[in-house]
């Protein structure tokens, strides 16, 4: 069975994710929405199973991983910058070391924060969205972390290029992230690869002294904002299919937006939530928030009234990958073409020079494919009406089963790639990178 991404949520809540598939029924949801597609159109949902199929691509390195429960923060944990454009992060979100060829500003001294982080308590920042992501430069042997997060979420650890996966212990928790480095200079990037929904990720500082904290890698001034539904959330890429969702399976790091902001040398923010779509969200639901209503929460999550201030990173590209939920259903009509011409109207206002994308793909097949390419030319063509043509359709076909399938039939690590390869070569062509 799967279900949409909002059940889940409430399933998450009130049970643990390892008894949720058992809670759905209780939570009052739907199995008519379908986590599963094929080539013809299928569903883009946000579902659980108890299926844990792992890759292998994350490769142990130096960094070594454990966890203990901690109610307090660990030393030297006061961030430094803010959130935003201050302190942009590594290259897309992705590893550290990269001189930036394009361009680039210097890295402040300590913590960077990447991605939506509420600094209301700016020692204690926390993000929710996919792709949130903490870098350090610093010297020593070793690293840890205080964090408090959700029980359910997995981060990925990189120290010096060589990754690692740290499943979360759930609660404030101390975690050794490297040990017997050697006595010098190393970057690390602590991503967050699972789904707002699945927990947050709150800062409570690193256990070095900030003395030994050192200068930044230069931040990319190459920026893009990615917007999307679980395709851009890396949604069981690290699966095989037949398999059901699982956060373990789920690995935004290495999911199509990331792989190519990396190979542009760009900074990438995402916006990403299982089942999300314009008008309607997987199954036909209207009942819960589609993407207009969540973009602009700082944490989509929390019941909170802090709205996301858009000055704080203004992107060279904007990339929406949204409408294969809407077509789960049926055809989602011209309210579809109306309502996303509204949303670019909003995106225009904040970003007055973006490049912004359209995409259509990879779940979307034959008629269905057909219509979703008709309603974005269309809001292209009433853009361009309106004196806007730094619009394009970024088409990145239907997906090959030949290339494997990841859980619930969505994208595999070697689509992602494919559909990377598309971005990168519309944003050289487009931008010049």
């Amino acid at each position: 069975m799967s279900v949409h991404a909002d059940c889940l949520i409430q399933a998450v809540r009130s049970t643990g994710l390892a008894v949720a598939i058992s809670a759905l029924s209780l939570a009052g949801c739907s199995s008519s929405d379908s986590g599963s597609s094929n080539t013809s159109g299928g569903t883009d949902s946000g579902s659980a199973g108890s299926n844990s199929a792992l890759g292998g691509a994350n490769s142990a390195g130096t960094s070594s991983v454990a966890g203990t429960s901690s109610g307090a923060s660990s030393a030297g944990g006061s961030s430094s910058g803010t959130s935003g454009s201050s302190n942009g992060g590594a290259s897309a979100g992705g590893t550290n070391g990269n001189a930036g060829a394009a361009g680039s500003t210097p890295g402040p001294v300590g913590p960077r924060f990447i991605g939506r982080f509420d600094m209301t308590n700016p020692k204690a920042p926390v993000a929710e969205w996919s792709g949130s992501a903490i870098s350090l430069r610093f010297t020593g042997t070793s690293i840890g972390v205080t964090l408090s997060d959700g029980a359910s979420d997995v981060f990925e650890v990189i120290i010096d290029g060589k990754q690692s996966v740290v499943p979360s212990l759930g609660g404030t928790t101390q975690y050794t992230l490297g040990t017997g480095l050697s006595n010098g200079p190393h970057d690390l990037l602590i991503y967050k690869r699972t789904e707002a929904f699945f927990g947050d990720m709150g800062f409570g500082g690193f256990d070095i002294d900030p003395s030994a904290y050192l200068p930044g890698d230069p931040v990319p001034t190459r920026r893009i904002e990615l917007i999307g539904d679980s395709i851009s959330a890396g949604y069981g890429d690290e699966g095989t299919n037949p398999c059901m969702f699982m956060p373990s399976t789920e690995n935004q790091y290495l999911s199509y937006g990331p792989l190519a902001a990396r190979a542009v040398d760009a900074e990438l923010y995402t916006e990403a939530w299982s089942g999300i779509g314009m008008v309607s969200n997987s199954g036909g639901d209207t009942t819960n928030p589609t993407m207009p209503e969540r973009y602009a929460k700082t944490l989509p999550v929390k019941d909170t009234a802090d709205t996301w201030d858009f000055s704080k990173y203004v992107p060279d590209a904007v990339v929406i990958n949204l409408g294969t939920n809407d077509f789960s259903k049926a055809d989602p009509g011209m309210n579809f073409q109306t309502t996303y011409t509204s949303f670019v109207t909003m995106l225009r206002g904040h970003y007055p020079n973006a490049r912004i994308y359209l995409a259509v793909g990879p779940m979307l097949g034959g008629s269905q494919y057909t219509q979703a390419k008709t309603y974005l030319n269309g809001v292209i063509s009433t853009r361009a009406g309106a004196g806007d043509k730094n619009l394009a359709l970024l088409e990145f076909g239907t997906q090959d089963p030949a290339d494997g399938l990841g859980c619930d039939s969505h994208p595999s690590l070697k689509t992602h790639q494919k559909m990377a390869d598309k971005l990168d070569a519309a944003l050289k062509a487009d931008l010049g990178w």
